[in-house]
């Protein structure tokens, strides 16, 4: 599993009422996108936006990224999104009380 945290810069013009009613108009749509198990919309006051997205793969993640998903940050944000990736060992679980422990020897492509 790998945790991708995307960020970007919002220009002036788009408050947080404005981000949070463009990521609901858009977040069903991420629930077709091969790889992801969930995603995250983040804002905050201090006029940055993105994502925490988690990641059956690095290829998943790449295939995504590398595609018309940044084209659209770009155009809408005047900017590419920084990216960083994380491999994730374990993952506590408070709603389904578990804890699980992940082998990442095979879905890192760092």
């Amino acid at each position: 599993m790998i945790t991708a945290i995307v960020r970007y810069r919002l220009p002036d013009t788009i408050d947080r009422e404005a981000c949070r009613a463009h990521f609901e108009s858009i977040a069903p749509g991420f629930q077709s996108v091969p790889g992801l198990l969930s995603k995250h919309f983040i804002w905050s006051a201090h006029g940055t936006a993105g994502g925490v997205y988690q990641w059956c793969s690095r290829a998943d993640a790449d295939a995504f990224y590398g595609g018309p998903w940044r084209d659209g940050i770009i155009a809408r944000y005047g900017m590419a999104p920084d990216i960083e990736f994380f491999d994730v060992f374990c993952v506590t679980d408070n709603v389904a009380e578990t804890v699980t422990v992940l082998n990442t020897a095979t879905d890192s492509a760092a």
